[in-house]
């Protein structure tokens, strides 16, 4: 039986535009709690690195990173994979696609051989630095953190301690060499929205670390037919309204600008997440195979955005009252919305307040 990620089905035959979600939150009980409310603010992005090179200008994220930097968030989500989660996929291939978890998992064999550490010792030697991390740690505690991290598989973290150093003090010694060194810059140059946005940001705030919360378990499908699979989703999504495409042309323009916050404000605005699940899902139910492709791809979906949603609440859960900001493709945020406001004490931040009017 061949198995394969959902997203990689997604990478090899990419809809016309993104698909949102209409449905409302759930209401909460009317509960009294003790404290403030943890505000969760979900930034719908698109995926710079997938742009022409140098297309994204200097400067261009300034004025949005000024405007997430004044919302202060105390907690910074990123769509990665989390070190513990490809650790799992690894362990269990009968369970897991391999090249699945190759595509989105970070090689960790290098810090691996420089550090002597696994993937489990590394997470837990990365919490026990950061359990009793100084107010004013030395380079070399920085730079033994971000080795760790990156034996850990959490590349991004790792880059929020190098990006903490002065360029000076950016070299080998304590655990990294030179291959880790030049790891770590060419991610630090990175244009991924981790890195110059979940990692500047985290930087700028003084956070020491950001948390990946992707997760490729729910989606990874076992399908038989993989081209009758792919012809089935794509019959759905060249059905897309006109609308579809005008989206995605609007996205493609306003990415194109010198400023940035105004392609923001459109991704994350009303209209925009409310524009119908026709471009995907709600076509894809429909869809008329045999072995309901498309239902199994929408069930791969769901359970995608809610393993995705489960993982930013571990984050949060011993920290009541947090401001959360979580960054993810914007496909994901209406369900991002929805889903992280059913849960108890959790206040959703329209994104408006934050980025303002479209």
């Amino acid at each position: 039986m061949h198995r394969s990620l959902l997203p990689a089905l997604l990478l090899a035959v990419a809809p016309a535009c993104a698909a949102l979600a209409q449905a409302s939150p759930t209401p909460k009980p009317a509960a009294r709690i003790s404290g403030e409310p943890t505000r969760v603010l979900v930034l719908g992005t698109v995926h710079l690195a997938q742009g022409e090179p140098g297309e994204l200008a200097p400067g261009a994220l300034e004025s949005l990173l000024q405007r997430l930097e004044a919302f202060a968030p105390q907690i910074i989500t990123i769509e990665a994979m989390p070190g513990e989660t490809c650790d799992l996929m690894a362990r269990h291939p009968a369970v897991y696609d391999p090249e699945g978890g190759a595509r989105y998992c970070p090689d960790i064999a290098a810090a691996r051989a420089v550090t002597g550490l696994d993937v489990p010792a590394a997470i837990a030697a990365a919490q026990a630095q950061l359990d009793a991390w100084p107010d004013a740690p030395t380079p070399a505690q920085r730079r033994r953190l971000a080795a760790t991290l990156l034996a850990a598989g959490d590349p991004p973290s790792a880059v929020v301690q190098w990006l903490h150093l002065p360029a000076a003090e950016r070299v080998v010694g304590d655990g990294l060499d030179a291959a880790l060194v030049d790891m770590l810059d060419k991610r630090a140059a990175s244009i991924n929205e981790d890195t110059s946005i979940g990692a500047a940001l985290a930087v700028r705030l003084g956070l020491q670390r950001v948390f990946p919360t992707d997760d490729h378990t729910g989606d990874n499908l076992r399908i038989d037919d993989m081209d009758g699979f792919a012809s089935a989703i794509r019959g759905a999504w060249d059905s897309a309204p006109p609308e579809c495409k005008a989206l995605r042309a609007r996205d493609q323009a306003l990415r194109e600008a010198p400023d940035l916050l105004p392609l923001y404000r459109h991704t994350n605005s009303a209209d925009y997440q409310r524009m119908p699940m026709a471009c995907d899902f709600a076509l894809a139910l429909k869809e008329e195979s045999p072995q309901h492709f498309g239902r199994q791809y929408v069930g791969g979906w769901d359970l995608c955005n809610l393993r995705m949603v489960a993982n930013i609440g571990a984050t949060f859960r011993e920290r009541p009252g947090a401001r959360v900001l979580s960054i993810v493709g914007a496909s994901h945020k209406a369900w991002f919305d929805r889903l992280l406001g059913q849960l108890q004490g959790v206040e959703v931040v329209d994104a408006a307040e934050i980025l303002g009017e479209e």
